[in-house]
This record gives structure tokens, sequence and C-alpha cells, in this order.
């Protein structure tokens, strides 16, 4: 039996729901996860509209504590592609060629909530469009063009909803508080051809042109075709069996929608876009850490900048800090402070663009260890080198890119106790291909950070290996195929 959280967006808008508990963001944020807490389940009514707002972190930080979420980050992106665009009798065929019969005005508009909407004679409509887009609350809007009739998906927090909504919200919400989440299984793939995203432009891809034709090859020996595709050869995505990411990711942006797609239409994908999710924002890293007590750098989530705020830093952490934007790759977003108006000046930088920063304490090393995680499995490991004279493996304030050496090793060669914090990180993202980056300080680790597109390139990560660490990855690719039935 799950235990329901309804978050909304703040204490003004605290409703008596019976059984389920309403709070607020904040509270959510500060006051869980709870020990010994129950399965618990999470209905965010904030507003999502905006990028990394407290919606969007509510449903984030819900993956990060295990609980369920509705909507999940993963709705929340395809809901902000859906209310930029219009779809047609594509997806929803039947029921729209319906609705072209019966449609007098020039537009309707249907509230849905919880998979129902007020017109019963559109209930098949409503109930595919909340199956492709589970979210508490949508507005869909109908009309009629010459090619047929058009549908608009929209996200509505509760704090729009008028009184007549409320009392239509709050009947489907009792219900729908009774249910079992179920979470749809994944078409299944056919045939063995694999797409390899690459971006020609990219300045510091995650492998460079020697490394690719190495994957190629690799691919070859286990019967995968292999090809290298840019996003603009993928448009039919689902032309291929797999997709194989080797261009930096972000979740605002083609590679993750990319991955959605494929993962959508059956494909083995890596990197998978729940991996993205993941891995790409700081904040559920931090609380996934906490949650499953991987050992990892005092860290704290701000949400202000106030005063009373640096106080609390300031006695919390000793100069100087580090300041991470949630979301960067090769070491953008993060800043180091040396004083109080260092942290408050790129404290409301980052809060421009982004409702929480994290505060983390400041570790310097000579290297950091890269740990390469496939499946669970550790294949390949670094020592990264500070850049020269700077506190960070990449120095993006130099005139010109730089970066530290690097040492590649065998993994038996590698502290157990690092190979063991790697493997626990990775474990929580899932079981794709990652790289875990840990300090190691006074017999102590660290784990900064798990990525999702972990650099290989050849004479670097594949030092060692050489060309068994490519066959490895297309091993994987493999068998997950062969699971799949082909």
């Amino acid at each position: 039996m799950y235990k329901t959280l309804i978050v909304v967006d703040n204490d003004t808008l605290l409703f008596d729901a019976g059984d389920a508990e309403v709070i607020s963001f904040n509270q959510y944020l500060q006051d869980y996860p709870k020990l010994n807490e129950p399965k618990t389940r999470i209905l965010n009514l904030c507003d999502t509209e905006q990028y990394l707002s407290k919606g969007y972190y509510c449903s984030l930080l819900a993956e990060a504590r295990q609980h369920k979420s509705l909507p999940s980050v993963s709705t929340i992106n395809e809901l902000r592609d859906a209310s930029t665009s219009t779809s047609k009798a594509l997806y929803w065929g039947r029921e729209l060629n319906q609705i072209n019969l019966e449609l007098n005005e020039p537009a309707l508009e249907l509230l849905v909530c919880f998979g129902f909407g007020e017109h019963t004679q559109y209930k098949k409509l409503v109930r595919k469009i909340f199956e492709q887009y589970p979210s508490p609350i949508l507005r869909v809007k109908l009309w009629r063009e010459e090619t047929g009739v058009c549908v608009k998906v929209e996200r509505v927090p509760y704090a729009n909803l008028n009184e007549h909504d409320k009392t239509f919200f709050f009947n489907q919400l009792s219900t729908f508080t009774q249910l079992v989440w179920r979470n749809p299984a994944h078409k299944k793939t056919q045939r063995w051809d694999l797409a390899i995203l690459v971006n020609p432009d990219e300045p510091s891809p995650p492998s460079d042109p020697e490394a690719i034709a190495r994957f190629i090859k690799a691919a070859a020996k286990f019967g995968i075709y292999a090809e290298a595709v840019t996003k603009q050869q993928l448009e039919n995505v689902s032309h291929y069996d797999a997709l194989f990411i080797r261009e930096t990711t972000a979740i605002d942006h083609h590679t993750y929608r990319l991955a959605r797609k494929a993962q959508q239409a059956g494909l083995v994908v890596i990197d998978d876009p729940i991996s993205i999710l993941r891995c790409c924002n700081k904040v559920f890293l931090h609380d996934a850490f906490s949650y499953q007590k991987v050992p990892s750098p005092k860290t704290h989530i701000v949400i202000s900048c106030d005063d009373e705020q640096l106080d609390k830093l300031e006695q919390e952490f000793a100069y100087p800090m580090v300041l991470k934007m949630p979301e960067g790759a090769f070491s953008k977003g993060v800043y180091k402070v040396e004083n109080r108006a260092e942290l408050k000046t790129n404290l409301e930088s980052i809060f421009a663009e982004s409702a929480l920063v994290l505060v983390q304490e400041y570790l310097y090393t000579d290297f950091d260890w890269r740990i390469g995680v496939l499946n669970g499995r550790a294949i390949y490991a670094c020592r990264y080198h500070m850049a020269r004279n700077h506190w960070q493996i990449y120095n993006h304030g130099a005139k010109r890119f730089v970066s530290g050496g690097f040492e590649t090793l065998p993994t038996f060669e590698v502290p157990k106790a690092v190979l063991d914090a790697a493997i626990k990180a990775s474990n929580i993202i899932g079981k794709g291909l990652y790289g875990v980056d840990i300090k190691q300080k006074d017999n102590k680790v660290y784990v900064i950070e798990v990525n999702d597109n972990p650099s290989i390139d050849h004479k670097v990560e594949d030092a060692y290996l050489g060309k068994e660490l490519y066959m490895l990855i297309m091993a994987e690719f493999q068998q997950r195929l062969e699971q799949r039935g082909r």
C-alpha cells in the first residue's frame, strides 16, 4: 500500500485531501525522505511550465528518493514539447475521426483530471491522451481544420483552476488515489542496426573519430551494422534497432529528445533517457547519494541567497566553497567562491537560471578517479589530473580550452573502496554506460558525480584494454538485442 503525498507550490494552496497528505514544495524538499517511510507516491500539482522550476524539481527529487511521481520528469519534458505543437489524427486517429463528425464549435476545450473528462462522449480520447501524457491535470484543445481535427495538450497547475474545475478535480482525485500506478511495457525491437549519434561540430565530443571507427568495427563482430549519424539523419529513428549516443547529452536538448523517441519506438538505447535525466542534474545525484548512503562531499541544496541563508552556509562550510548549477557538463556551471561577496554574486547568477543551487565543500586533490561502469561492472579506470594552475580537470577560463593529463589503469589496480563506490553510485542510475568521478583524500573516497555519456577516446580510456573496450560495449548491445527476441 502506497502513502500518497500531494505537493503544491506553496502553503497558500494547501487543502484537505482525506487520507492523502498535502504539503508544499519547500516541505517536500526539506523534510523528506523520512526514516522507515512506507512506499510513497507523489502527486505533483506544482507549476511545471518553466524549465528547472519547483514543479520540475519536485518530480526529479521524487525519482531520486524512489518515490513514484505523477507526472514524471519524462512526462514534464514531453508536455513542454506538446504545448508548443499540435498533433493531427496520427496518434489518436479513430477517436479524432469521430470527433470530426461531432465538432460543431470552432474549438473545444476539455479539462482532463487523472484521465477523466467532464465530456463523457470523449472518454476514449482523453484516456489515450492521459496514457501518453500521464499528469494530474491537462487541458486539451480541439479544433477543426481542412485536413481534420487538431489537438493541443497543455499542462495545468492546480493554482490555475477555477472553483468549478476544482470541484471536478477533487472528485477525480478521490478515485485516483485508490489506484495502483503501473508503467507501460516497452515494445520489442526486431532488427540489428545500430545508429551512433555524433556531432561533427562539437568541440569536445565524448568520443573522437578513431574511437567511433573502432566502435563500428567491434559492432560488426557481433552481427550489428553500426553507422555514425547526425541528428538530422535520425528523423526516422525507428529504422534502427539500437541507438548509441556519442554526443554530449543534456535534458533540454535534442540528445534527450532522440533518446526518448528511440526508447518509445522500442530501440535499445545507451544513453537511455532515464539515465540522461538522472545524471544531467546534480540535484538528483546529491539527493540519491544521500538517500542510498553513497559517500560524497557534504552538500546543501539552497533556494535563496538572502543574508540568513548566507549566514547558515558560512556556519556549515569553510571557504572556499563550491557552487554548482544543477545541470552542466565538463565542469561548466561550477564555481569556487573565496568569500561572502563572491558567494552572493555567484548564487544570484545561478538563481537567474535555476530554482535550486548546490553548495558543496571544497576538496582539492591532484587527480580525480574516473571509473567506467557498464551494466554494473567496472570496465576501465583513469586518473584525470587537474589542469595546470587550476582546481578542475578542465579550465574553461583559460585563453584556450585546456585539461590536465591522464593515466589509464587496469581496474584490478584501483583501490577497492573506489571501485565499490563507483558501482554503488552507478547502480542508482541504472544499467547503462557511466563514468563515475571520485575523489580520494585521506583514505576516504567521495563520489562527485555519475556521467551518463562518459568520454571514450582512442589512446585515452582505451589505453589499457585497446579494442577489447569497444568489444565489451558492443557485446552489451548484442545481449540486450537478443533479450528482446532478436
